[in-house]
């Protein structure tokens, strides 16, 4: 194997950060790429995680939307199946789940959408109203499409 060859968390680091550039909607951006990497994330699971951008419906209240399609990718893999339900909790996807969590606030200094964009640009946003969203988009740079490729490596490391 090439020693200067990217890794799998690389390579998906690098397509989540396009998916994000080109089409937005970071939780979709980040199940793409690891269904494109891994496996593991049917159409249907990126499908449900589009209205979790923005912190869920464009708030910004909630949580980073790469953040929730993080989550949603590990429980994937981890999660309760829905005839498992009463066979516990599933601690290992919690474990997971939080390390994800602890990681990101770490490296990005929040969880939620307005926490992000506070980080990102100073000030925070209505990403319903067309020219804050315009705003938004023009100060915010490549820094959501960077989040978005972090979650995505960092999950295809703890797949």
């Amino acid at each position: 194997m090439d020693k200067d060859a990217p890794t799998l968390g690389e390579q998906a680091y690098d397509k989540a950060l396009k998916y994000e550039l080109d089409y937005g909607c970071c939780p979709q951006c980040v199940l793409a790429t690891v269904q494109e990497t891994v496996g593991i994330v049917d159409d249907q699971t990126i499908k449900a995680s589009h209205g979790l951008s923005g912190g869920g419906g464009l708030i910004g209240e909630g949580i980073c939307g790469a953040l929730s399609g993080g989550l949603m990718a590990l429980s994937a893999k981890y999660g309760r199946d829905r005839d498992k339900l009463d066979r516990g909790r599933y601690i290992n996807n919690f474990k997971k789940a939080r390390e994800l969590t602890e990681r990101f606030r770490a490296e990005f200094g929040g969880v939620t959408c307005q926490e992000l964009q506070k980080q990102f640009t100073g000030r925070t946003y209505d990403m319903w109203d067309a020219g804050e969203y315009k705003a938004f988009d023009d100060a915010r740079g490549r820094k959501c499409a960077h989040a978005t490729g972090t979650v995505t490596q960092w999950v295809v490391e703890l797949l």
